[in-house]
């Protein structure tokens, strides 16, 4: 990903347009075939140049053509002709975000095999479900996992959304209206780089299509820190059902030997903030003056690139994190029971109502069983066999199905087969 935002890639890009460029013009018979040919043979670059130039003119095109046009000679008169910075930088920005999408996509399929595998693997793990932080039912890690495998694939088609809608350059001139160049000089250079000319565009490509890319950056490192933050909550001691793999010879702190952090899963849920942070800069670029200004420039040039890179780094730590995730089924057995049985309060519940009593009623009656056992810690179903109200509607018997845990997950199967991991 690095390789792909370095100034020698974006060099490279920003001479290959303008080699287009002449190409198409000579198909045009603006300028000489010959030229062309020599232009191709001479055309080169030098990163440290370039640079040089650029401290002395203020200015990284003039910069790079100056530096081409040394290698080329006379015939480099035809080159950028009729064009302006933008078509280029424009142009190529559109390349290299193209080309960093493809490699973000192939890292989030990854991601998504890893969680489908993870998931067969535990569907019929049974752990407890919980709502705001509290034991709610009986669900699997399977289940977890699978919820985690489609948004991935949600992320995975957003992306591919995006990498369409940034995959458009231009050849348009100054102001966008082909004043010094014919429209098929466009339409060549962008077909030949595997981009689509914009419809229409000023003196640069408009800005929503980058923060449409950006927010799906930041949104698939939401996703991401929603992972990691679960696995976070998973590994505290008092729970640990599930931690991140420690290696050997790993420390985890400098103070405590004992320890083994989630420091993985911490480094993801941070960094999506930075992600988080680009997007709203590239929400910031859309709105310009006019036909154009370079207030989105130079915030491009961090946040772009910076935002590629990460991602990259942080779907690659995720899906280490999951390939080598650390589960404890045992314990999940241990939390499950921590509650005495209160986890089937809505099982006995519908039993109740099912026999011909009031909701209210069989509402009423659970509760206040069940607020009995948040304090005595007695046994949930003891209690409510002992309860006149529940015995004159439900036998030990039927109170008994309601604590059957393969109830609840009576449709895993089900769940599997419709999100395709049948």
């Amino acid at each position: 990903m690095g390789n792909i935002w370095n100034d020698k890639n974006k060099f490279s890009i920003w001479l290959e347009i303008e080699l287009l460029a002449c190409e198409a013009q000579a198909t045009l018979g603006v300028i000489p075939k010959d030229a062309v040919k020599v232009i191709r043979e001479k055309a080169k670059f030098d990163v440290a140049r370039i640079d040089a130039i650029e401290q002395e003119v203020k200015h990284d095109v003039i910069a790079f053509l100056t530096n081409v046009g040394e290698h080329v000679g006379a015939e480099s008169r035809y080159i950028h002709l009729g064009m302006t910075s933008s078509d280029v930088l424009d142009t190529a920005l559109a390349v290299q975000m193209k080309q960093s999408g493809e490699l973000l996509l192939k890292d989030l399929e990854d991601l998504r095999d890893v969680l489908a595998r993870r998931a067969k693997e535990f569907k019929k793990t049974v752990m407890i479900g919980r709502s705001h932080g509290i034991h709610a039912e009986p669900t699997t890690f399977g289940l977890k996992l699978a919820l985690w495998f489609d948004e991935t694939r949600r992320n995975i088609q957003r992306l591919r959304n995006a990498v369409e809608t940034i995959s458009f350059g231009q050849i348009s001139g100054a102001v966008g209206t082909y004043e010094h160049l014919s429209p098929k000089v466009e339409e060549y250079v962008c077909k030949s780089l595997g981009l689509k000319p914009a419809p229409v565009s000023t003196q640069i490509l408009q800005r929503d299509r980058h923060a449409e890319y950006m927010t799906t950056l930041a949104l698939i490192g939401s996703s991401l820190e929603k992972f990691a933050t679960e696995i976070r909550h998973l590994q505290k001691t008092e729970v640990l059902e599930a931690e991140e793999y420690f290696s050997k010879g790993q420390k985890g702190s400098s103070a405590m030997p004992h320890k083994r952090n989630p420091i993985t899963c911490e480094r993801i849920a941070g960094l999506s903030r930075v992600l988080r942070g680009n997007a709203q800069a590239a929400l910031e670029n859309v709105a310009l003056w006019h036909e154009r200004d370079i207030t989105h420039s130079s915030v491009e040039r961090i946040v772009v690139p910076d935002s590629c890179i990460l991602l990259d780094y942080m779907i690659s730590l995720t899906t280490d994190v999951i390939d080598k995730l650390l589960v404890y089924p045992e314990n999940m057995k241990k939390n499950i029971d921590l509650t005495h049985g209160l986890v089937f309060s809505q099982p006995v519940l519908l039993a109740l109502t099912k026999k011909g009593m009031k909701r209210e009623d069989a509402y009423r009656i659970v509760q206040k069983n069940a607020m009995d056992v948040w304090q005595s810690k007695k046994n949930f179903r003891e209690v409510l066999e002992a309860d006149a109200e529940v015995k004159s509607v439900l036998s030990n018997g039927e109170l008994g199905e309601a604590f059957d845990p393969a109830k609840s997950l009576q449709h895993v199967d089900y769940i599997f087969e419709r999100v395709g991991l049948g």
